[in-house]
This record gives structure tokens, sequence and C-alpha cells, in this order.
């Protein structure tokens, strides 16, 4: 009778210490959780500083996309064929994203990093070198800040892509044809880069 009473014991020990680990376990993963949510949490609000004068968000693709409307003459990519106004205003978008760059990397660190994509296009006429026509019309604006205006959005929190996407990206003006001219354009797409979410 002894013996059963200590093995009941033993059993009832045994079961409230694999209890006791159990529940930690489950507040560690519920802490670990909340924590998770509050890194997403963050990385959604971090972008909605983005200066609204020259970004809108875009919710069907969920990306702030640059508002500037530009638009190369047929065959062009050379940043001398866009008005002076237009470029001028570039130039304060591209101001805006520096802002907002070192804002975000005085307020979040290194915890969240962002994506900065030029992206060219063409529109859809049949020229056969819309492809190239489109990334040079990128790394024009790309050159244009960084080389005319001494303004380099390449920061420790923020990689630049520079693409053309020729006559095959998403966003494009509709119809989506030879004669739209509004397509011979870059787009500038601002995303957070989260990385791993510990």
């Amino acid at each position: 009778m002894t013996s059963l009473f200590f093995l009941i014991l033993v059993l009832f020990i045994v079961a409230i210490i694999a209890m006791g680990r159990a529940l930690r376990k489950e507040k560690e993963t519920r802490k670990a959780t909340q924590q998770q949510i509050e890194k997403i949490r963050a990385i959604e609000n971090s972008i909605q500083n983005i200066d609204s004068i020259w970004f809108d968000y875009n919710e069907k693709y969920k990306k702030h996309v640059l508002k500037i409307d530009v638009s190369f003459p047929t065959g062009e990519s050379k940043m001398s064929f866009i008005s002076d106004s237009i470029r001028n205003n570039l130039y304060e978008a591209g101001l805006a994203i520096n802002k907002f760059l070192k804002r975000a990397q005085i307020e979040y660190g290194d915890t969240i990093n962002y994506l900065l994509i030029i992206e060219g296009q063409a529109s859809n006429d049949g020229y056969s070198r819309n492809y190239e026509l489109s990334y040079d019309r990128a790394l024009s604006l790309y050159n244009y800040l960084q080389q005319d205006k001494g303004l380099d959005l390449k920061k420790d929190n923020c990689e630049v892509l520079i693409c053309g996407s020729g006559t095959k990206g998403t966003m494009r003006s509709q119809p989506d044809n030879a004669t739209n001219k509004t397509n011979q354009r870059f787009l500038i797409h601002i995303l957070p880069k989260p990385g791993a979410i510990k």
C-alpha cells in the first residue's frame, strides 16, 4: 500500500512538472507571437509616413507609388526630354524619399529596411528595344538624382533596384496599345523589407 502511495505521489509530481513546463512554453509562444504581430504592424506603419504630396498608396498592388506623371517622347530615355518643372518635382520627390529613409533609420534602426524600385516602362508600340529603352529611362532618373543633383538614395536601410519592364509591367495605363504614350515613363515603388520576423 505504501509503494502504491509513493507511485501515485511520484506520478502526481511528474504531471505537475509537465503541466508547468507546458504552461511556460505556451506563455513564451504567446509572447513571441505578440512580438511578431507588433513587428508586422511596425512594418506596415513605417511606410505610412512617406510624403503624400509625391506618393500614393496603391491598394491593389500594395505599394506606395510616385504620383508624378512622366512621359518620354517615343524612343527617348534622357531626362533632358522631360520638362524642367517635372524634373524639379522628381527632385523634390527624391528629397522626400531621402528624408523618409533618414527618419525611418532613426525610428526603426536596422529592424526595418526598404526596397526602392525605379521601374522604366515603354508603350506597347512594337519597338524592338522596348526593354532596353525602359531600363534606360529608369537609369536616367537614378543618374539625374545621383549625379546631377547629388542625391544618393542608396542607404544602409534601403536597397535601390533599377529595372525596365518594357511593355510587360503592372500598373500600365489603359488602353495598353501603341497610341497610348503615357506608358513611356517610369514608376517609383517603395516597399518595406521585413527580413526575418523574430
